[in-house]
């Protein structure tokens, strides 16, 4: 386990932006982790998967752990359903083809979501009607300040939309290193989203768990750019969900919004489209733009810094609170 200094953090984050950690370490167990923890308590530290959901603006003045735990196991089997766990290092794209493959249902909608099953929890991940949430079982998490590892269940981890406790009251004082999931053995498919149900059409095929994960997944490479070819976080912000009577309002003068129902009477309205009826979309200032398939989505063409990114977001926002009196929230973690 080497501890390097003033490491570039450009290969480590999918925005593809430079930036130096003042220290740098892999751990590859939760050992590891409590020694770098101990070796050094007074410093920030910033727990890194694949960098996936980040935007780094400065130089990172502490210490960045590379999560590297692997693992996937089948803990507990029934006649209807199975309780799987993977270590927080594992791509979460792999658990599911593993689940997929394995026949075990629920989060094939949340199939090619970027980032590590470590990652998972904290954003509460949702995709095309399924939400980490509904197939949470339980995880494992060091607790830094009293250097344990404890058990946390859904009501621990407070999760809410692309939220959880770790975003907000336990920020910081947790690692989470392992998430179990309960899956069903009989399928339920969930194709309320009409692109699932077109591309399944398409496709000629009817539901399956591997049938709605292709669609899932081809539905994704259409619209979401690879960032192994251009620099991205996929969405940067959040569908903001508004009351009623906002959108009555919005409804009388845009008479094409789109819309889904959102909890407590309230209605979620894409980003993507706020921000393409703002005329961002394919947008370019230098090498920081508003990619041309998807609005949603802030793309890095080369060189752009951090804060180019950064700043586009914040015009973006703008003009969206301007045109529509709605305050974008940003799901990409700003450091």
């Amino acid at each position: 386990m080497k501890i390097k200094e003033n490491i570039s953090l450009k290969t480590y984050n999918t925005f593809g932006v430079e930036a130096t950690a003042s220290y740098f370490s892999e751990f590859n167990c939760v050992e590891d982790l409590a020694y770098l923890y101990s070796l050094y308590p007074n410093y920030p530290k910033l727990i890194l998967g694949e960098g996936s959901n980040i935007l780094f603006t400065k130089p990172y003045e502490g210490l960045v752990l590379h999560n590297c735990i692997k693992g996937i196991k089948l803990e507990e089997e029934s006649a209807d359903e199975v309780i799987v766990s993977a270590a927080s290092g594992e791509r979460w794209h792999d658990l599911v083809m593993y689940c997929v493959e394995h026949g075990w249902a629920g989060i094939e909608n949340l199939s090619l979501i970027p980032g590590t099953v470590g990652a998972a929890p904290v954003q509460n991940i949702g995709a095309y009607g399924v939400e980490l949430k509904d197939v949470f079982h339980s995880l494992e998490a060091y607790d830094v300040q009293k250097g344990i590892l404890i058990q946390m269940n859904v009501s621990d981890c407070a999760f809410g939309y692309r939220t959880s406790i770790f975003k907000t009251t336990g920020k910081d004082k947790f690692v989470i290193v392992k998430v179990s999931l309960r899956l069903k053995k009989n399928f339920e498919p969930n194709i309320s989203y009409g692109a699932i149900r077109d591309t399944l059409a398409q496709m000629q095929v009817g539901p399956s768990i591997k049938s709605v994960s292709m669609a899932v997944i081809k539905i994704r490479n259409s619209k979401l750019p690879d960032p192994a070819k251009i620099g991205n976080a996929g969405s940067f912000f959040k569908n903001p969900e508004i009351s009623a009577h906002h959108f009555e309002n919005i409804k009388q003068e845009f008479k094409d919004v789109v819309s889904y129902p959102a909890p407590e009477g309230r209605i979620k309205i894409p980003a993507a489209w706020l921000i393409e009826k703002c005329g961002w979309k394919g947008k370019r200032i230098g090498d920081a733009g508003v990619h041309q398939h998807q609005a949603l989505v802030l793309v890095n063409y080369g060189s752009a810094k951090g804060m180019d990114i950064l700043e586009l977001a914040h015009q973006i926002k703008e003009s969206v609170q301007n045109k529509f009196g709605i305050t974008l929230e940003e799901e990409v973690n700003v450091l």
